[in-house]
């Protein structure tokens, strides 16, 4: 077995179908199905089953592709610290985000990270669960995660801030002329709700908990921006974190009393590099604490 086949199956599992793995390998299809099928032939399993919508990996393929997953990972790191130099930084840097936080601080702090390193590639996916954060973290799959603080925050996490969490409102709300929404006023309110493995909506069920109050779901949505959206057209109200706010949208939003946040943690992965570092470094100097700039409708 090679590395070269490990990226060959992961590839075919993401994209679900052996053409499209080889076009964003940028190899020739030909040569992707035969490192499939010969790594098949030593492992003596299907990793994969053909499907009307593509290839799907078996039971044992899931498996598998786990195993593969970490070990491709571990080899780029060698290779990135292997070619690092004093003043530039080569190779693959790995960053995965909780999603709804950071949504403001991350893309600064790549921006500049990219334009000092411009031979390192930066690797970001968002994350809704926390679970699947941590199990990644622990796998050594990322360089850094940015997340909530939560009970099985490790020890070695980096704190770098808090996040606000702000209610969206619909268009006309009579609670939008206040600086401030009470969260009693929310009572009985429907809300457009995230995914139940999801950490905010983790948020909202422990505010509401806190509160007495009862939740009541109008949609459940994955992504933050759409619960704006959704919120914003009158579906319900959202509570999300005040960075995740499209533009256009702040003459709908209100902070929240008692105030709600959430601290906000860099976790890096044991070994970090220079290029995790780097990121931590710039991270800190965003600014995660000040006031949402939401102003009340006349």
């Amino acid at each position: 077995m090679s590395l070269r086949q490990f990226e060959y199956a992961l590839a075919v599992a993401e994209e679900g179908s052996v053409t499209a793995a080889a076009e964003r390998l940028r190899v020739a299809q030909p040569s992707v199905s035969q490192q499939i099928r010969g790594l098949e032939r030593e492992l003596g399993v299907e990793l994969f089953s053909r499907t009307p919508t593509g290839l799907v990996a078996t039971a044992v393929g899931r498996a598998f592709l786990r195993e593969a997953e970490v070990a491709v990972s571990a080899a780029r790191k060698a290779r990135a610290t292997a070619r690092a130099g004093a003043d530039e930084l080569v190779g693959e840097l790995v960053v995965a985000a909780q999603m709804g936080f950071g949504t403001r601080q991350l893309p600064g702090a790549l921006d500049v990270l990219r334009r000092r390193f411009p031979r390192l590639e930066v690797t970001v996916f968002e994350e809704p669960s926390s679970a699947e954060l941590e199990r990644l973290c622990r796998r050594g799959v990322l360089d850094l995660a940015l997340m909530a603080a939560c009970e099985q925050t490790p020890d070695d996490a980096h704190r770098l801030g808090d996040e606000e969490f702000v209610v969206v409102l619909g268009p006309g709300d009579r609670r939008l002329a206040a600086d401030r929404v009470g969260l009693r006023e929310l009572d009985g309110e429907a809300w457009v709700r995230f995914d139940r493995d999801s950490a905010l909506d983790g948020v909202l069920l422990g505010v509401l908990r806190d509160n007495g109050l009862t939740p009541s779901t109008a949609a459940r949505v994955s992504q933050t921006a759409t619960a704006v959206r959704w919120a914003a057209h009158g579906l319900g109200a959202a509570l999300v974190p005040a960075s995740a706010v499209p533009q256009g949208h702040e003459h709908l939003v209100r902070p929240v009393f008692p105030a709600v946040s959430q601290p906000v943690i860099a976790v890096l992965r044991q070994g970090a590099g220079p290029g995790e570092t780097a990121l931590l470094d710039l991270l800190r100097r965003e600014t995660w604490t000040a006031s949402a700039p939401f102003a009340p409708v006349s």
